[in-house]
């Protein structure tokens, strides 16, 4: 009997788990019950779980524990994901298909506390969902992301929302192997008797950036058995891993990667608990209980809403003026651009404005307008401003990315602040409306809340708002509510007064792909060179 010794090189090849490998994919994927937090919607409100981040191969098993403590509910998913592991996207969709869930692209938004924050609340409020809405815009699935959502039972996109697809990033690990053989010889031949690994070295690794034959094979076969058409597979093979491909809503249509082109307020609208039959993802919780308990997966402590407020509240500050630039990927190199008006309306705010429009050269930005009120007097002021200089309106905020203009520290990039306007949470109350009527378009999406109520310089406003074409209705909405008690004004009612000219919410304003349309608006720009100097103005 004899011993040997052998070197081997061998190639592990990972396609099955391939990883894309961007520069910074973010925080892992983590799952969290959800309870809309709409304004109206409770007792019964729909519930939805919020999947946010990077998918990597331990997603599938967080994703398992969740749904074990849900005891058989079917709650739709939201999800906002860049991608990540090809094999746990797959796992996930099965997972997704084999409960029967439903899923959207789409951002949750959390009132008061977020998965992120430490210590948000007591002991006593632990297992319980987070409060919040939902909205796409702004919201993405991409990469491996979208196999994740082919296993969606009912799969919606919304107009704002973006799925992408390109080429699968495959890793080669190189790994050398040290084998000891035990053989025996037997009439002259080698008789292996066993081998075992003694020492394994990392020998490099190198990537591949088409699919392979046997990847194509599992991603067809998936899809196929998702009822997927294989037009997805064709489209992210013809798209450079380096680069996203976007599939437009009608082609997801008919690729069947999407079941229809309603947007997630299909799953998570907060009206819907009033349909009949019921759908399965509302729970109705009387006034003086709290909701049953239910777990989140992820370190962070589960934080509860605050009963105080059911939507964000505009900061007790002077209202302050800023240009804002569209910060979405998808708009480069010709963005929006658009006025942030945050903030109490004050004496001063018409010439704060005035200023600023002073400094824009004559461009026509529309205004996104965030407000509890304040001065009616400076609100009829700002708001025939607004109609002198030809501006549309709308009802929104918005979120900065870089840094927030309140604070002191803040300074905008070459003179320009970046981010992204959403109507959920946003409000406009009380003198708000007076200055919102001066707006050549007004607009007031699904999400943002406008409350009226009685106010004194009864002729003044009247006369204004006649100036401003409003019709009569509206005035007398205002005053039939006394002034400590407000009344939100629903989408309906502002257009059938003559306040809102359209359904449209912000996007229409400041959407990210607005500015590929013919004619041009107004407010879109292509930035100057680098080292060009920015128009921009300062904040006032």
């Amino acid at each position: 009997m004899r011993l040997g010794l052998a070197a081997a090189l061998t190639l592990a090849a990972f396609g099955a788990a391939a990883k894309e490998d961007p520069p910074d994919y973010g925080p892992t994927m983590r799952f969290v019950v959800v309870r809309s937090s709409a304004l109206g919607c409770e007792p019964n409100c729909p519930e939805w779980i919020s999947a946010e981040g990077t998918i990597e191969a331990g997603t599938p098993g967080l994703f398992r524990r969740l749904l074990n403590t849900l005891g058989g509910r079917q709650l739709p998913i939201v999800v906002n994901s860049p991608g990540g592991n090809v094999d746990a996207a797959l796992q996930l969709g099965r997972m997704i298909r084999k409960n029967k869930l439903d899923i959207a692209v789409g951002i949750t938004e959390f009132s008061g506390c977020s998965p992120g924050m430490k210590n948000c609340r007591g002991n006593d409020a632990k297992q319980q969902p987070y409060s919040g809405v939902a909205y796409d815009s702004g919201a993405m699935c991409n990469s491996a992301c979208p196999l994740m959502f082919a296993g969606g039972i009912r799969r919606v996109v919304g107009e704002w929302a973006y799925l992408g697809v390109h080429q699968i990033t495959t890793t080669f690990r190189r790994e050398q192997l040290l084998y000891r053989t035990t053989y025996r010889m037997v009439n002259g031949k080698k008789k292996i008797i066993s081998t075992r690994i003694v020492s394994r070295k990392n020998a490099g690794s190198y990537k591949t950036y088409e699919m392979s034959k046997a990847v194509e094979k599992r991603l067809s076969t998936y899809l196929k058995e998702m009822g997927v058409e294989q037009g997805v597979l064709d489209v992210m093979k013809a798209t450079p891993a380096s680069d996203i491909r976007q599939i437009e809503p009608d082609d997801m249509l008919e690729m069947k990667l999407v079941t229809s082109l309603d947007s997630l307020d299909l799953l998570t609208e907060k009206t819907m608990c009033r349909r009949n039959p019921v759908p399965a993802n509302c729970r109705e919780v009387p006034s003086n209980a709290k909701p049953a308990e239910v777990a989140n997966v992820e370190a962070a402590p589960l934080p509860a809403a605050p009963a105080s407020a059911p939507w964000p509240q505009v900061q007790e500050q002077e209202m302050r003026f800023v240009v804002v630039r569209g910060n979405n990927p998808l708009c480069n190199p010709d963005c929006p651009e658009w006025i942030s008006a945050e903030g109490t309306i004050a004496a001063g705010t018409a010439g704060k404005l005035r200023q600023l429009l002073d400094t824009i050269g004559g461009r026509r930005l529309p205004m996104v307008v965030n407000s509890p009120g304040g001065d009616v007097q400076a609100a009829l002021a700002a708001g025939r401003l607004i109609r002198e200089r030809g501006l549309d309106v709308a009802v929104a905020r918005t979120d900065f990315l870089d840094c927030d203009p309140g604070k002191a520290d803040c300074e905008p990039t070459e003179g320009l602040y970046s981010g992204l306007t959403i109507d959920a949470g946003a409000q406009c109350d009380a003198a708000c409306a007076v200055m919102i009527a001066g707006g050549i378009r007004r607009l007031v999406g699904a999400d943002a809340h406008f409350l009226v109520h009685s106010m004194g310089m009864e002729e003044k406003v009247r006369a204004y708002l006649d100036e401003m074409a409003i019709g009569s209705g509206f005035f007398a909405a205002m005053q039939s509510a006394q002034f400590a008690k407000h009344r939100e004004l629903s989408q309906g009612e502002l257009r059938k007064f003559g306040l809102a000219t359209g359904p449209q919410s912000v996007d229409a304003l400041t959407g990210a792909t607005i500015c590929n349309s013919s004619p041009k608006p107004d407010n879109c720009r292509v930035l100057p060179a680098a080292n060009a100097e920015a128009e921009a103005p300062a904040k006032l």
